[in-house]
């Protein structure tokens, strides 16, 4: 939605723009056709680029970051998204409908992490043992488990390996959703903040119209 209201916003001046340029080339500086055309092209491409870094700082100030925090967060995004999709690539190797909802519910989890920093890229200092250890881990975890599940013939050792490979994941989804917990404490807090003082004003009304009926 971001990204669509920006390219809008960038558009609405970069047309104009590109009109004035190309008109004032024109008609004040006697220039050719062609070469207004190109002005207007410039004089376009130059408020469409302007605006667009205007916006990006303003977007940065508003979330307390600076460019090189920005771009590290982004490099640590990019890296999470190729890891999530080896994540769903595990969902194969589920053999029942418990373990395949099992998944679903981590790889949910997994994604709504990303999905609130890639909205809110501040939130990735809330949730950086997720994406410097927990997700590294769960991938690992899933796809030795999808690989051992996949041999045709599997020894006692390996069938012990896949149960606590089993009982290991478990215990990440519950770390997991933990990190979750984590990032969204302070909207919490603030939530149930909310709701204290909504109830305290609802009950002082309340006390008031009891006073007034007496």
């Amino acid at each position: 939605m971001r990204r669509f209201f920006l390219f809008i916003l960038q558009t609405a001046i970069a047309a104009p723009t590109a009109i004035l340029t190309g008109v004032v080339s024109f008609f004040a500086f006697d220039a050719a056709f062609l070469m207004s055309g190109l002005y207007a092209l410039i004089g376009g491409s130059t408020g469409y680029f302007f605006t667009k870094q205007i916006m990006h700082l303003r977007f940065l100030r508003q979330k307390g970051l600076t460019r090189k925090e920005y771009k590290y967060i982004n490099e640590n995004l990019d890296e999470a998204k190729l890891k999530i999709k080896r994540l769903q690539r595990t969902l194969r190797s589920a053999r029942s409908w418990q373990q395949a909802k099992k998944y679903v519910d981590i790889l949910v989890t997994v994604r709504k992490i990303y999905a609130n920093t890639k909205k809110e890229p501040q939130r990735f200092y809330q949730a950086e043992p997720f994406y410097y250890k927990h997700l590294d881990s769960l991938v690992a975890l899933m796809e030795k488990y999808a690989y051992l599940r996949s041999q045709p013939s599997r020894s006692r050792e390996m069938n012990e390996s896949l149960k606590e490979t089993r009982q290991t994941i478990t215990s990440m989804d519950g770390i997991i959703k933990k990190d979750l917990h984590v990032m969204l404490n302070d909207d919490m807090n603030t939530l149930q903040f909310e709701l204290d003082v909504a109830n305290q004003t609802f009950e002082h009304v309340r006390k008031r119209e009891s006073e007034a009926l007496k």
